[in-house]
């Protein structure tokens, strides 16, 4: 791991394997960026920290069902995690099982099946080509890519739950987990409130679970940021309020938009690595979750308050047993 970074341990039991059944009863950790002061409340009463004229941002990215099972006609056992859409028929996928290049195999659910081909590209990585070009088809082969450290086989309940609640466009493979404690009555308070709520699009990919060593870098992501939304930002703040983003996701997002001071309009990749010494020129609150030693997420909280301060914050959060990663608490820097 890079140097700017604490690591930490984290007893395994305080990775939270199941969502709460009320999401908005998450733990909420309160950090002061000024002050280094700490605070505990409970998500519910976020509203309390978010002020009329703020804006507040959601990525309102879908998770797709991306692992699908597959067998060989040999019997053998074929893994597929969809990655991103190539063109038609094709996806960039990871693939677990011994499978050669050129080889078929059959994806079956519920007595139905699809055919897939494997193919290696030229950089070494592999490209699933299925006879079928509807992706909704292909979804319903598919199940909720839950992150590796959940230590379970997806249920029922996480189709909704492993879901933002305003989830729109279909694109990630990892959820954007800040975003999975807001409830629609949240929103609305806030939207009373007179906080302007505002969504860009951010495909979360699975560089969201790598963990960063010496030289490494994120990979890129999809976003896109409508001129609504640009000039809601940027109208907040040529009136002295704050920009609240929900998620690293959106904080990447905003900040890869910049020009001249300013959010634009865009859609495309980015590549920002957003560490320790980046100066940020929109987000100016942020709501996350805890995050894993060594991830890109991470090294981005710190970056926004503080090396010190994040981890006076998740050493206290061991110490009162929170529930950690995708389905555990949340943190609020302002």
């Amino acid at each position: 791991m890079m140097k700017e970074i604490f690591e930490y341990r984290l007893p395994r039991e305080l990775i939270a394997q199941y969502p709460l059944q009320e999401r908005e009863k998450a733990h909420l950790m309160i950090l002061y960026r000024k002050t280094r002061r700490i605070e505990e409340t409970i998500f519910e009463k976020i509203s309390e920290y978010i002020e009329e004229g703020d804006t507040l941002v959601l990525n309102d990215t879908r998770v797709i069902p991306a692992r699908l099972r597959g067998v060989k006609q040999t019997g053998g056992k074929v893994e597929v995690f969809l990655l991103k859409k190539l063109s038609s028929y094709r996806w960039n996928v990871l693939l677990r099982g011994n499978i050669k290049d050129g080889q078929r195999f059959t994806i079956e659910k519920d007595r139905k099946a699809i055919n897939v081909k494997i193919i290696r590209a030229e950089d070494r990585s592999y490209i699933a080509e299925f006879d079928t070009d509807n992706d909704s088809e292909i979804f319903s082969f598919g199940e909720v890519p839950l992150p590796p450290y959940i230590k379970r086989t997806p249920e029922k309940q996480d189709e909704s739950f492993y879901q933002t609640v305003y989830a729109k466009k279909d694109g990630s493979v990892a959820a954007p987990t800040a975003g999975l404690h807001f409830t629609t009555d949240i929103l609305e308070k806030l939207k009373k409130k007179g906080v302007n709520v505002a969504y860009i699009t951010l495909h979360i990919g699975w560089a969201s679970f790598r963990i960063l060593k010496e030289k490494d870098k994120p990979g890129e992501e999809y976003i896109e940021i409508t001129e609504e939304t640009s000039n809601i930002i940027n109208e907040t703040k040529e009136k002295g309020n704050r920009v609240v983003a929900v998620g690293t996701s959106v904080v990447r997002a905003l900040e890869s938009s910049v020009i001249n001071g300013k959010v634009h309009s865009m859609s495309g990749y980015t590549d920002l690595f957003i560490k320790p010494g980046f100066k940020f020129k929109v987000v100016e609150a942020l709501v996350t979750n805890f995050h894993l030693p060594g991830s890109t997420h991470l090294y981005l909280v710190c970056a926004f308050a503080g090396t010190e301060l994040i981890e006076k914050a998740y050493k206290l959060a061991v110490e009162k047993k929170y529930r950690f990663y995708s389905y555990g608490d949340a943190m609020l820097i302002i």
